[in-house]
């Protein structure tokens, strides 16, 4: 597996960057993001993931390590292969999808051509403990105002189907076990309270 290239920037095409790698050129799939911050003649490194398939050989480029874990994380749905992996990530920066698919956004995942309700469900539904698992950044979790929280775990909830006021109880219920609550969290505990209620 080709996991990094580093070399000279020979072109930057639209879908596509060509980098010289010990004099072979390597032509590299990536998002118009990272496209962006590339010029000719510049040194560049790449994370990289090779695909292979009967007939192909497909590089994907990342500008770093959490972009391509996901972009691997994203293919063992069914339904997502490369390239779909590939415009999820070029719609949809990795801190903002971790946080759909957490909370089960749909209508975030859906902003993705080539997703539809049912594919952002599966989506959420797969890989939500995978992406928790996954950490990302590093960085300590946002903890929103009691308010602002407690709007977007209600109305992730009634976005999965549970009732506004049932949505609601589980999580004042959860609320008022203490502070320091995530987005995450919350929802976690309020699907829990849900699930033994059914």
């Amino acid at each position: 597996m080709i996991s990094s290239v580093h070399g000279e920037v020979l072109s930057v095409g639209l879908d596509h960057v060509v980098v010289e790698v010990g004099g072979v050129g390597f032509a590299v799939q990536a998002t118009p993001a990272t496209l962006s911050t590339l010029r000719r003649g510049e040194k560049v490194r790449l994370h990289t993931a090779l695909i292979v398939r009967e007939d192909s050989l497909t590089l994907f480029g990342f500008a770093d390590v959490d972009a391509r874990e996901l972009f691997g994380l994203l293919q063992t749905v069914s339904g997502i292969g490369p390239r779909l992996a590939l415009a999820t990530l070029a719609v949809l920066e990795p801190d903002k999808l971790r946080a759909a698919l957490v909370e089960g956004n749909i209508t975030v995942l859906t902003q993705v051509p080539g997703i539809g309700r049912k594919g952002a469900e599966r989506l959420s539904l797969e890989l939500r403990d995978k992406v928790t698992a996954l950490g990302g950044t590093g960085e300590a979790p946002v903890v929103s105002a009691p308010g602002a929280l407690r709007a977007e775990v209600v109305e992730a909830l009634a976005g999965l189907g549970f009732p506004a006021k049932q949505a609601e109880q589980a999580v004042d219920r959860v609320l008022a076990d203490g502070d320091g609550h995530t987005t995450a969290t919350v929802l976690r505990a309020a699907l829990a309270t849900l699930g033994r209620k059914q």
